[in-house]
């Protein structure tokens, strides 16, 4: 069989899982967060957090508690990294530094997973397991409920339920109830659905477990250390949560977390499973599953295209070492080969997952580009859990207001209308993100010290720099590899990226929700844009694509571009 028809296969197989889970698991999803009844376990935890889940909030009680719950765990999980030295399990690793610990303190709380050590060198069982597998969890969990308060925004009257399943808002302005919607995210969601692909990935012969350090021979002689660990539990919240920190080094390229490729595929699935199904509970919670329908098919269309843009940048090529190879394999794993590899690296960085199977760095220039345009686009196909489905309502608020544009008329979406106020917060939205980017890069290419990390000269080296921003500000969390991140310059700059990357958004999201709950639904009339149809989807697709590209592709052009065409 041919590298480029298996990974067409693989890329049917994969389709299909999805579309199998697609309908039950947003169905499930939709009733999870409209349902009237706190489990026994979820009543524990209100009383142990002080919560009330049946009282609403309004959009600044919202994003308060989004805040609050962010900045303690970021405090913990700094401050845990701070006293490994002193912990049981940890094998022998020293605390590790404070630039370090504020950086993987900010990173994995805000679902970026940006990894500047070696983890099988520097965390300890009990800082992997306590804290970083648990910010895993209630960060994806974060990013979901952040994206039903903007549904809920969305709701007509007539599709609200009662005011106790999450708080689901009853009076004008009300979003639900956090915590609710994080407990609920957690337990009925995350939980039960990784705690199934951990077995699984078990086994298929990834580790779990918390033994030592062992000396192990190799076949050319002398010996490598290595550590177990509670890796198959981590490495399957890490891809179900769009997370993307490895246990170890080279991350999914490692045995012990990625063993075959069934686990690879199983892994691909991962990430794209629960994105790709919050369209379906987006469109039960608004009424209309065409609606969610007409989100999904800009999704899938944006993620095939890429797909398929990426296997052909690293399957044609006309230099001899890669044609008889059969590919560009530098970097990647042969056990997965080219077609895996590509379509690992696509749904990677169209979500924020970040975990990678190869090395995005040793990709062609233009291939190296597509994972680039892919965290650029906002990772909104499908994106992450929640913030893929947040990122692209905002990119349909953005859509309706160019089609009313086009007509004079008032735009609406979903019986509300866009007005000033709205279109403001959507531009604010997508405004951040770039923002950080441009000028961080600008200041680490500019400044005398930063470049010096860059491995590579030239448009390579911008790249890596480049990609750094871009994966941090959008929580993504992959590099391009040939970085030094590990200095106190990209320690400190990258972790207020992702801090400012992550919550920034957060804010103009629900303040758009909020503005939204206050309005009064407006009937569909004659001239109103049926956001339902193709036509729409067409429309929100060139949308994401134009923006995106007017706004980076001087950036790309002196980078992957560069490096392409040369």
């Amino acid at each position: 069989m041919s590298p480029v028809l298996a990974g067409v296969l693989q890329l049917l197989a994969l389709v299909a899982a999805l579309a199998l889970a697609y309908v039950p698991l947003g169905s499930y999803m939709a009733r999870v967060y409209s349902c009237d009844r706190h489990w026994r376990v979820e009543r524990w935890i209100y009383r142990g957090i002080g919560a009330d889940p049946d009282a609403g909030m309004r959009w600044p009680a919202y994003l308060r508690g989004v805040l609050a719950f962010s900045a303690a765990g970021v405090l913990f999980l700094y401050l845990l990294q701070r006293i490994q030295g002193v912990l049981p399990l940890s094998l022998g690793f020293r605390s590790v530094d404070p630039a370090q610990a504020f950086d993987t303190a900010a990173s994995f709380v805000t679902n970026t997973n940006w990894q500047s050590y070696a983890g099988e060198q520097t965390m300890g069982h009990v800082v992997q397991t306590a804290g970083l597998a648990v910010q895993n969890f209630v960060s994806a969990a974060v990013g979901i409920a952040v994206a039903l308060a903007l549904v809920r925004g969305f709701t007509l009257p007539r599709a609200l339920g009662s005011a106790r399943a999450g708080g689901t808002p009853t009076r004008t302005g009300e979003l639900g109830n956090f915590w609710a919607d994080l407990v609920r995210g957690t337990v009925r969601i995350l939980v039960p659905l990784a705690a199934v692909a951990a077995v699984v990935l078990v086994a298929c012969g990834a580790i779990q477990n918390f033994s030592g350090i062992h000396e192990v021979g190799q076949f050319m002689g002398g010996s490598q250390q290595w550590n177990g660990g509670a890796v198959a539990s981590q490495e399957a919240i890490k891809e179900l949560g769009t997370n993307g920190g490895g246990y170890f080094n080279a991350n999914s390229a490692h045995p012990f977390e990625n063993p075959t490729p069934f686990t690879n595929l199983f892994e691909i699935f991962l990430i794209l499973v629960v994105p790709f199904a919050l369209t379906r509970t987006f469109g039960l919670m608004v009424g209309s599953v065409r609606q969610g329908h007409a989100l999904l098919a800009a999704m899938a269309t944006i993620w095939l295209g890429f797909t398929a843009l990426m296997m052909w940048t690293e399957f044609a090529h006309h230099e001899g070492a890669l044609h008889l190879a059969g590919g560009a394999l530098e970097g990647k794993e042969t056990r997965f080969g080219v077609g895996a590899s590509s379509i690992f690296a696509v749904a990677t960085t169209l979500t924020s997952t970040g975990a990678v199977d190869s090395f995005h760095s040793s990709f062609t220039g233009l291939g190296g580009g597509v994972t680039l345009l892919g965290m650029m686009l906002g990772e909104i196909a499908p994106g992450g859990t929640g913030s893929g489905l947040y990122g692209m309502l905002i990119m349909a608020v953005i859509a309706v207001f160019i089609a009313g544009l086009m007509v004079g008329r008032t735009p609406e979406y979903l019986g509300r209308k866009i007005g000033s106020r709205q279109i403001k917060l959507a531009a604010c939205y997508i405004l951040v993100t770039p923002a950080l980017v441009l000028v961080l890069t600008a200041l680490s290419t500019a400044l005398p010290t930063p470049p010096h990390s860059a491995l590579n000269p030239g448009p390579h080296g911008f790249s890596e720099i480049l990609y750094a921003y871009t994966s941090a500000a959008n929580n993504n969390g992959s590099a391009f590899a040939g970085l030094n991140a590990n200095t106190d310059w990209f320690n400190t700059t990258t972790g207020i990226a992702m801090l400012l990357g992550r919550f920034l958004p957060m804010v103009f999201v629900l303040a758009l929700a909020g503005s939204l709950a206050g309005q009064r639904p407006v009937p569909a009339g004659a001239g109103t844009l049926r956001t339902e149809k193709p036509l729409f989807a067409g429309l929100l697709v060139g949308a994401v694509l134009i923006i995106t590209g007017l706004t980076y592709f001087p950036a790309l052009a002196l980078g992957p571009l560069a490096e392409g065409l040369a």
